[in-house]
């Protein structure tokens, strides 16, 4: 008997006893169900019954703190009078960005709902489902958050769901794939995530106790303190105890959620360094980034059904090589055509003052002659090492830890 074959059996006993420690049968799987339920419907309901006060708050300027930082959508006096002056209504455009919002929250709520019908079985996959529901719920179009500001009543609701959502989300990171907190020292970090997420919504999310301290302060305790304590633990649990299974698995969601922030990351990065001046450019820019990035954020519901559900599909090292290395090109061109366009425009301007339509044509035409060549070498190279990886992705597949 040859050392991987004892190698592969090793790892599938190893993946086959964590998913023990997060299979629920009997009463357990019934109590988890109903509590599932219990909770994902009514904050649906919640969902459903604040897109009429959503619709009614981005068509008027916002005019506090809570509806201009963060309900998405809301736009300023001067931007409702650029909008206007461009013929488009206001109403229009709260009808289009509601329809399209809602859309990219039934997406997360989908993905959510089909784990929690194909593994229900599983409380850490109920958990994953749990997240994607609340979280789309209130990150996209936040009609949640746009009924506590219209009825003061629902406060109490609306920020139970958000306090879920935020806490349901930093929980799944820390204990995915396998269902522990490691090191044990994270459930310290786990209980100030907890009492974060009270402070910042409670009394009431357009009121919570947290609105008047500092920003920075604000920033390190929501965002900070727990995206680093996830990035630590994924690290940890990734050299020191998961499983070539539970490795494939953490490299999907990694996969997903680093396309998503490159994304996001790229386009602050392009509003930066070419700003648009003007009202009706800036208009248009912030409703492109009210596009773009609920679309970007997208990849990581996506990235974490598929590590649930088909991470076996594919073989997730040919994906990250290919994207590495694709993207890798796509960056040198760009930076390559931007640098000749300005390096040519400043050239042709001191010489015969002709405007930037010389500078793009040769660009351009330098970029293609480039593309090319450095295309066909990239391909070949890569599907000769993927070729050969996937061969011994076939031959000896990852144990699975359900055996689906």
């Amino acid at each position: 008997m040859n050392r991987s074959y004892i190698e592969q059996k090793s790892g599938s006993h190893s993946a086959v006893s964590s998913a023990a420690t997060t299979r629920l049968s009997g009463s357990w799987l019934i109590i988890a169900r109903a509590v599932w339920l219990a909770l994902v419907i009514p904050s649906l309901g919640l969902f459903v019954a604040g897109l009429p006060a959503y619709n009614q708050l981005i068509q008027r300027a916002c005019g506090d703190t809570v509806s201009c930082n963060t309900v998405a959508g809301v736009l300023t006096a001067k931007e409702i009078q650029a909008l206007t002056t461009s013929g488009f209504s206001v109403s229009a455009y709260a009808a289009l960005l509601i329809i399209f919002l809602t859309i990219l929250t039934f997406l997360w709520c989908g993905i959510g709902f089909l784990i929690f019908w194909r593994r229900s079985d599983d409380w850490l996959a109920l958990l994953a489902a749990f997240f994607l529901v609340l979280f789309g719920i209130t990150s996209s179009a936040n009609p949640v958050l746009a009924l506590a500001v219209a009825y003061p009543a629902l406060a109490l609701p609306a920020g139970l769901v958000g306090l879920l959502g935020y806490v349901s989300l930093v929980v799944f990171f820390l204990l995915f794939p396998n269902g522990r907190l490691v090191p044990r020292w994270m459930g310290l970090i786990l209980l100030l995530v907890v009492i974060t997420a009270f402070l910042s919504n409670f009394p009431s999310p357009t009121a919570p106790f947290i609105e008047q301290w500092p920003a920075w302060l604000s920033s390190l305790l929501i965002f900070l303190v727990p995206l680093s304590a996830i990035i630590v633990s994924q690290i940890y649990r990734y050299r020191r105890i998961s499983t070539p299974v539970q490795r494939q698995q953490t490299k999907w969601i990694v996969f997903g959620v680093t396309m998503a922030a490159g994304v996001v990351i790229g386009l602050t990065a392009i509003g930066l360094l070419f700003p648009i001046g003007g009202n009706a450019n800036a208009l248009g820019l912030t409703i492109l980034a009210n596009i773009l990035f609920p679309i970007a954020v997208l990849l990581i519901p996506l990235s974490i059904g598929f590590s649930i559900l088909r991470y076996r599909l594919y073989d997730i090292d040919v994906l990250i090589n290919r994207t590495l290395v694709y993207g890798s090109l796509t960056a040198l061109l760009a930076l390559l055509y931007f640098g000749l366009i300005f390096s040519l425009q400043a050239l042709f301007q001191g010489m015969s003052h002709q405007n930037n339509a010389a500078a793009i044509v040769v660009s351009t035409t330098v970029v293609q002659e480039t593309m090319q060549p450095a295309h066909a070498s990239l391909w070949l190279r890569p599907s000769e090492h993927d070729g050969k990886h996937q061969a011994s992705w076939r031959a000896n597949p990852p144990a699975s830890s359900d055996g689906r």
